[in-house]
């Protein structure tokens, strides 16, 4: 008589947790926050003190709005998107942005200290009405409360 020395299999179950796609997925999800951080915050690199409103509820922009943001510092510094520029070459930028349908045209992000004196403002905003780029927009920082 033949002797098996097979042991009998009982099925139980897996203890183990296979995390190798949860370091995969939270590696990717470093990288992209890793990236994306730099652009978020390259804007807010230029020291602008904003005007103050009151808090209330913003509108969402629509996803196929262009933005194009000038800034001007507490020195009266130009600076196109987060690149420094002087006002006569803020102008010659200025002249692509109006080529092609006024429906295309970007918005444009006037970013100005609340310190500085309103001629600098006045001034940007009329080389954007010579370039006909009318989409213009403030931006200031949430104050106090609605109703105040």
């Amino acid at each position: 008589m033949a002797r098996t020395f097979r042991r009998h299999r009982t099925a139980h179950p897996l203890a183990d947790l296979n995390v190798t796609n949860l370091v995969d997925l939270a590696f990717v999800l470093l990288l992209i926050f890793m990236i994306a951080t730099p652009l978020i915050n390259q804007e807010q690199a230029i020291p602008v003190n904003l005007p103050v409103e009151t808090r209330r509820e913003q509108a969402k922009p629509d996803k196929d709005t262009r933005f194009v943001s000038i800034s001007i510092d507490r020195q009266g510094r130009y600076f196109f998107d987060s690149t420094p520029v002087s006002f006569s070459e803020l102008s010659s930028r200025l002249v692509p942005l109006a080529a092609g349908p006024a429906a295309q045209h970007p918005v444009i992000r006037i970013r100005a200290d609340l310190t500085l004196q309103w001629q600098q403002v006045v001034r940007v905003m009329d080389e954007l009405t010579k370039n006909k780029l009318s989409k213009i927009q403030f931006d200031t920082q949430a104050g106090g409360a609605p109703g105040r």
